[in-house]
């Protein structure tokens, strides 16, 4: 194996780490959006995030399709109220 190769095994763990705390990150940027009423704009980034991990990460993605569920439902619910 050559240096580039052991490097880019050696690192795999701490990209899998980034990713998983970028996810956490944006998923807490994407409440907020949604909790300072850009429930429109929240949940566009949910879908795109949804779609951009699906392949890759269907565990991370399938976070990001919960929570724009659950914003719709929400959105919803505050819109049959009045």
């Amino acid at each position: 194996m050559n240096d580039n190769a052991a490097s880019a095994v050696a690192g795999a763990p701490n990209v899998s780490v980034a990713v998983k705390r970028l996810c956490e990150i944006l998923l807490a940027s994407i409440t907020a959006l949604a909790a300072a009423g850009e429930v429109e704009q929240a949940c566009r980034r949910a879908g795109e995030a949804y779609v951009t991990l699906r392949q890759a990460d269907p565990v991370a993605a399938r976070r990001f399709d919960v929570l724009l569920h659950r914003m719709t439902r929400m959105e919803n619910a505050k819109n049959d109220r009045g």
